[in-house]
């Protein structure tokens, strides 16, 4: 999938991203289940890729 953003959209959707990952930090850490928190660890190493991606377009 591919599609474009402006230089503002991209950070801004850079702030979210992080700004989610830092919530599913705090959510990973509260959660006693294992299975659910090798999914939210999942969630958080794809918003990192997603956030990586838009950096290095961003350069």
């Amino acid at each position: 999938m591919r599609f474009e953003l402006t230089p503002d959209e991209g950070r801004i959707l850079q702030d979210f991203l992080r700004r989610e990952i830092a919530d599913l930090r705090m959510e990973i850490a509260d959660t006693d289940q294992k299975d659910f928190r090798d999914i939210l660890k999942g969630k958080k190493e794809t918003l990192k890729t997603i956030v990586g991606k838009l950096e290095r377009m961003a350069a």
